[in-house]
């Protein structure tokens, strides 16, 4: 199981929202770079990028931040937030990012999926899914629809997504364990390789993940940033590999 240390980017800092809500951040660095550095030196496999304001307003905000971090590392970069068009897409992986997340406009077109894997191919291609009670969340979390989180994620297995991130809102950020339940309900019915992210807590936490199978990768956010889980992750991954 691959470990994806989080950064979460608004106005060019590295930050951290709790339950989503831009009037609840704490800002942890106003140097991306260096800190993507310091989680491809702790071990992690993957870096997952979220440009925050881009996610809010539909504007990216942050592809300065996004180009210094993937010129500072070696290990892939992942972007999410505001990938709503082809312009913005074709950006991101300009900017050096091996892979977009789509969110908002997964929901809204699955064409929109469908055309996007085709002209970049599907491993380029991940789709996010934020879900409040299983219900899928847009917009930078701030509208519920009444769309099932399993359905839409059937959805785009189908238009060839390369991977599926799903979030939990309610656990996000909040280090309460990750919703374990929803994600046994996604793995159960899915092939598309599924990324966890929100709620992990601790070391314990990862290692339940990585029992789960299939499950192929867990974001990190906050329990790096606040020193729940250590910033050394080889060890950790070291057992998560194996597992």
């Amino acid at each position: 199981m691959f470990l994806l240390p989080a950064i979460d980017l608004m106005g060019g800092e590295v930050v951290r929202l709790r339950r989503g809500e831009a009037t609840e951040k704490t800002v942890y660095s106003s140097d991306p770079a260096a800190f993507a550095r310091q989680w491809e030196s702790a071990g992690g496999d993957w870096l997952h990028l979220v440009d925050l304001d881009a996610a809010f307003s539909g504007e990216s905000r942050n592809l300065d931040s996004v180009r210094a971090i993937c010129a500072a590392v070696s290990i892939p970069c992942e972007l999410g937030g505001g990938m709503r068009s082809e312009a913005a897409i074709r950006a991101a992986l300009d900017a050096g990012v091996s892979r977009v997340v789509i969110g908002t406009r997964a929901s809204e077109s699955l064409d929109f999926v469908g055309e996007m894997c085709a002209i970049f191919g599907g491993e380029r291609i991940a789709v996010g899914i934020d879900a409040r009670g299983g219900k899928v969340a847009v917009k930078g979390w701030t509208e519920t629809t009444t769309q099932d989180a399993l359905e839409l994620a059937l959805f785009v297995q189908t238009a060839g997504a390369g991977a599926i991130i799903y979030t939990d809102i309610a656990t996000d950020g909040m280090l309460q364990g990750p919703n374990f339940a929803e994600l046994e309900r996604l793995l159960q019915t899915l092939d598309c390789p599924l990324i966890a992210s929100g709620g992990v807590s601790s070391p314990d936490d990862v290692r339940r993940l990585a029992r789960m199978p299939s499950l192929h990768g867990a974001i990190l956010g906050k329990a790096l940033y606040d020193g729940h889980i250590t910033g050394d992750l080889r060890p950790l991954k070291a057992e998560t590999s194996a597992a």
